[in-house]
């Protein structure tokens, strides 16, 4: 595998999951007959295994990458030069772990109310470094299913014996009174802390920015007629568990808007209607960054830090390494630290999502 000097391009990685949806990415991967099934996320550059209970032995989520004309495991080609990939400052602070999962998710139902725990909880009752902090960053919301909206934190909190019961009893209509809708439309960006209760909306076509696991207690059991196994609920343990991690903080939607709706902050200016923005940075969240680049013209780039980059409006052409790459709407590639010098030169106008793993001395 000849890798220096490569950009890294993501096939698709489609994971199984328990709630229908994946009509979008079939659209875009180009199949004959697009249609919601239970493939309804891909994993995209993921170093992280699908942890749902029975479907172990699929080993699902690990991405295969293409470096010129090399194709494998991303897990492998990270192993084998993880100063180049990654940087010598983030291979020192966390050794050669990603620290990042990024996904597209694409959702036809509501999703199950949830929620996902904190580093602390992981490292104490989970054997892991990490937990599951996330971010939405909101790219569609289908015709038919609009408008969209999310659920985050309670914003009447029941007590915890009244949640037992309400998960006892299935009462989702019960539940779902514990919290107000909150509007969402594409390019909206909210962080979701470990242990904060949410949901998913229909319709929606998202990346989803987070920490490196695939945690989750989900309070509902039953979604578009698929029963969840008892093993996939709380992670193989009880409803105590799944309660024990769960954050009973009220919070009011003005709370909502001003704590974890991330705004757009100028970062720096590259001329000629071109600029970079951060979207995520250490003042949401220490467990990863998201910038955004609007390009108006050519710009070059030597940022020496590794990325995985989204195009999420328009069509670029990225030159590295004697190499030129064409990236439409929603394609994905990665930027490794050791790249060197980055052209990119939009057909008109594009932007560009960069989801960034923690800064080396914020985690």
């Amino acid at each position: 595998m000849q890798h220096r000097g490569r950009l890294v391009h993501l096939p698709p990685n489609r994971v199984w999951r328990s709630y229908p949806g994946g009509k979008t990415l079939d659209r875009l991967a180009g199949v004959a007959d697009p249609r919601d099934s239970s493939l309804a996320e891909d994993w995209i550059g993921s170093v992280t295994e699908s942890r749902f209970a029975g479907r172990e032995h699929f080993h699902e989520g690990v991405a295969e990458v293409q470096i010129g004309g090399w194709r494998g495991s991303w897990r492998e080609a990270l192993a084998t030069d993880p100063e180049y990939f990654l940087g010598a400052g983030h291979v020192r602070r966390y050794g050669a772990e990603l620290m990042l999962l990024v996904k597209f998710l694409d959702s036809a139902i509501r999703l199950c109310f949830q929620a996902h725990p904190t580093a602390e909880f992981a490292r104490k009752f989970l054997s892991a470094e990490s937990g599951k902090t996330e971010a939405y960053h909101i790219l569609a919301v289908r015709p038919d299913m609009a408008p969209g909206y999310i659920y985050l934190g309670f914003q009447r909190p029941p007590t915890p014996a009244e949640m037992k019961r309400m998960i006892a009893a299935q009462d989702i209509a019960a539940l779902e009174r514990c919290f107000d809708k909150i509007p969402v439309r594409p390019g909206d960006t909210f962080v979701i802390p470990a242990g904060c209760p949410h949901a998913l909306g229909e319709g929606l076509f998202l990346v989803e920015i987070q920490e490196p696991t695939d945690f989750v207690a989900r309070y509902e059991f039953e979604r578009a007629g698929y029963v969840l196994p008892e093993a996939a609920r709380f992670m193989g343990r009880d409803a105590d568990f799944g309660l024990s991690l769960l954050d009973f903080t009220a919070r009011p939607l003005a709370e909502i808007d001003r704590d974890y709706r991330c705004r757009p902050r100028r970062l720096r200016e590259f001329g000629a209607g071109s600029w970079q923005e951060e979207l995520i940075g250490p003042r949401q969240t220490p467990c990863f960054r998201v910038n955004r680049t609007h390009l108006g013209a050519s710009i070059v780039r030597s940022d020496a830090e590794f990325y995985i980059g989204i195009v999420t409006a328009g069509t670029v052409t990225a030159e590295a390494g004697g190499e030129t790459h064409r990236f439409k709407t929603y394609d994905r590639f990665v930027v490794p630290a050791g790249l060197g010098e980055l052209r990119l030169t939009p057909e008109g106008s594009a932007e560009i999502l960069e989801c960034c793993p923690p800064a080396f001395a914020s985690a």
